[in-house]
């Protein structure tokens, strides 16, 4: 091939930006393990796919950028304005050959009755031909109406494959093609039996993270096998393929690249929750982010401006961070010392004063004057709504859009706390606050979008930089 012609190529493809939607009939119905599989049995191939994840999460976009060997990204109405999400998907889908977007719970489930913030909702904005994956566990002839309601409830969306997934063995996938051919005209490109081997453990906030599991990238090699033996991936990349040309769209704007800054930034088994396009924009601001490891670093690492810490699960690992006095002690002494310091639910978690949990209690870093203590419901769970108190040290003005998930509460704070944010939505720290403030430190229970006009990063880093600059005023 020619040089100009591969270029003609590159750009054909980039411009139609090949696309399918992973979603299915209702949650829990495999389509997070079929994503994964896809996308590990099409990198195994040598192509090249850009996962996507519909919503705020932290710990599917791990799996899945494991599985793809590049960053996943996240698309969320709550979080994100509609432009917002088109400039995020166009940036991050050019050059790939495929993309893949997970859905999260059913293909029309959402929290508005209009459906504008359902997964339909960001199919149809992308233009994304939909893949329904079905449990097809005990399902025979009821499989047709299903698809039919599916397809018929908005014309607007094109579910353009079915894969049957869970099946009970060769005969019920013939009865389901059998139905589903008869009844329908949906197009069946994959049948996957059911096999516990394929199943990713779960725990209290869902599938466990891949950085705390050393068999994880087996698991993906795995599940991606399985998934190749069981699902046309020829058929799966056509109508990616056949999915209409995007307009153009520009890039959004960078942070502007202030004076560089070293960032501490814990990524560890207990700490990874971290959206990938806010690492970006972290480094694109200035930003040289320095990775440390809260199980077993001495300290923080050397002349440092900042710390972020992440969510995770501290409790899972309580021992190994009490075990760690040096680094705690490191910790609690530099916010002491005014670092600027961002945390977010484990983080929080982390530098509070104590660890309670399953009738054992652990020391933490106790820059946070309180006692976190697990519990065995969601104390806050969903999409929350922040109101800046205006006493906040980032001197921020507008209503931010966050989201949580945490089983612990934080306990005996001082009454004379203060805090950034007033909870209009969820809960928080106390069902009304946010954002416990204390020297330079803001740590809260709720996760926040780092970049946009409503962004943590940009008020992070300008008081990175302030504090920077005092500091070498007084040196």
């Amino acid at each position: 091939m020619s040089a100009v012609s591969l270029s003609t190529s590159v750009e054909t493809r980039e411009a139609r930006l090949p696309r399918v939607f992973i979603s299915a009939a209702h949650k829990s119905s495999g389509k997070t393990t079929l994503t994964l599989g896809l996308a590990a049995a099409l990198h195994a191939r040598g192509h090249v796919v850009q996962p996507f994840k519909k919503g705020p999460d932290y710990i599917d976009p791990q799996w899945l950028a494991m599985a793809a060997e590049r960053p996943c990204y996240n698309l969320d109405f709550h979080m994100m304005r509609r432009d917002e999400i088109e400039r995020q998907f166009a940036h991050a889908a050019r050059g790939a050959r495929v993309s893949l977007i997970e859905g999260n719970k059913g293909l029309y489930d959402g929290l508005s009755l209009d459906g504008s913030n359902s997964n339909a909702a960001l199919a149809k904005l992308l233009g994304v031909p939909v893949v329904l994956v079905i449990d097809a566990r005990g399902m025979t002839r009821g499989v047709a109406p299903l698809i039919l309601g599916y397809q018929a409830f908005d014309c607007d969306i094109r579910i353009a494959g079915v894969i049957l997934n869970n099946l009970g063995g060769s005969r019920h996938e013939s009865k389901l093609r059998a139905v589903i051919e008869h009844y329908t005209d949906a197009e069946v490109i994959g049948a996957v039996q059911h096999d516990p081997a394929m199943q990713i453990t779960e725990r209290h906030l869902g599938l466990v993270p891949a950085n705390e599991q050393d068999a994880a990238r087996t698991r993906i090699r795995h599940v991606g096998e399985r998934v190749a033996a069981q699902v046309d991936l020829d058929a799966l990349l056509a109508i990616a393929d056949a999915a209409p040309p995007r307009p153009a769209v520009p890039d959004a704007p960078l942070p502007a690249a202030g004076a560089p800054v070293r960032v501490a930034i814990a990524r560890d088994a207990a700490f990874g929750f971290y959206y990938s396009e806010d690492l970006d924009a972290l480094c694109a601001a200035g930003a040289e982010l320095v990775p440390f490891d809260t199980l077993a670093a001495p300290a923080l690492p050397p002349d440092v401006d900042g710390l972020i810490i992440g969510g995770g699960f501290p409790e899972v690992f309580m021992a190994e961070l009490e075990a760690n006095t040096a680094l705690r002690s490191d910790i609690r002494n530099a916010i002491d010392a005014g670092l600027p310091a961002y945390a977010e639910c484990g983080g929080l978690m982390y530098l509070s004063r104590s660890l309670r949990w399953r009738d054992q209690t652990r020391s933490m870093v106790g820059a946070v004057p309180g006692d976190t203590v697990m519990h065995e419901r969601p104390v806050g769970r969903g999409y929350a709504q922040l109101e800046p108190t205006g006493g906040d040290r980032w001197q921020e003005r507008q209503r931010i859009p966050a989201h949580e998930f945490h089983y612990s509460s934080l306990e005996n704070l001082p009454a004379d706390s203060i805090f950034a944010y007033r909870v209009t939505r969820g809960h928080g720290i106390d069902g009304v606050h946010d954002g416990y403030q204390r020297h330079n430190l803001l740590a809260g229970y709720a996760h926040r979008r780092g970049t946009g006009d409503l962004g943590w990063i940009g008020p992070f880093l300008n008081q990175v930089r302030a504090h920077k600059g005092r500091a070498r005023t007084v040196t």
